[in-house]
């Protein structure tokens, strides 16, 4: 960086700090010859830091508008207007990173949130175990004729006609079976009507 201080101070013309005076003031033109030799500088320095062009672009282009507005707050008995520049420029820039890296923290929290389960799981699953084992008991409670009819109709997925026909007896009886075994379980399981 003191090879682009040495270049910079160097130049041709009015020195920085006098061009950054006449920004104070408001002149375009001084504007437009400061521009033209801080740009280079501060993009590189920003472009370090970022390692993305077009950020790096954009911060460029909000340091250097931040000098246009700013011009009459640089003191030059606190340093160089290359010094002053560059370090808002590495500011900014570093701003930018920790923006960024606040985003990506605030996204990953939120998606670690979003996978949170909305229940307990080890309750549902101690639940609907202890719901399985009192099934099983009410359905030990029914005569092997009701349990084998419930069973092939709500576990196995067979229709009552289908059930009939593997059962080898009349769709009435089928029903007969599986409305009294319904009803048996309904009771033990304590289901109210």
């Amino acid at each position: 960086m003191n090879d682009v201080v040495s270049v910079l101070a160097t130049g041709r013309g009015p020195g920085l700090e006098e061009l950054l005076g006449e920004v104070a003031r408001g002149d375009e033109a001084a504007f437009e010859r400061f521009y033209d030799r801080v740009s280079g500088p501060v993009f590189g320095l920003i472009r370090r830091v970022l390692r993305d062009v077009a950020q790096a672009e954009e911060v460029a282009q909000e340091v250097l508008v931040e000098v246009w507005r700013t011009a009459a707050r640089f003191d030059p008995g606190r340093g160089s207007a290359l010094s002053w520049v560059l370090t808002m420029a590495h500011r900014r820039a570093v701003d930018r990173v920790r923006s960024a890296q606040a985003a990506t923290d605030r996204e990953e929290r939120a998606a670690r949130l979003d996978n949170d389960v909305a229940y307990d799981q080890v309750a549902e699953a101690v639940t609907n175990r202890l719901e399985g084992e009192r099934v099983r008991r009410c359905l030990d409670g029914l005569t092997d004729l009701q349990r084998q009819a419930v069973t092939m109709a709500y576990y196995g997925g067979y229709s009552y006609p289908e059930v009939a026909g593997l059962l080898k007896v009349p769709l009435g009886t089928v029903k007969t079976r599986m409305r009294d075994g319904l009803v048996r379980l309904r009771d033990c399981m304590g289901v109210d009507r």
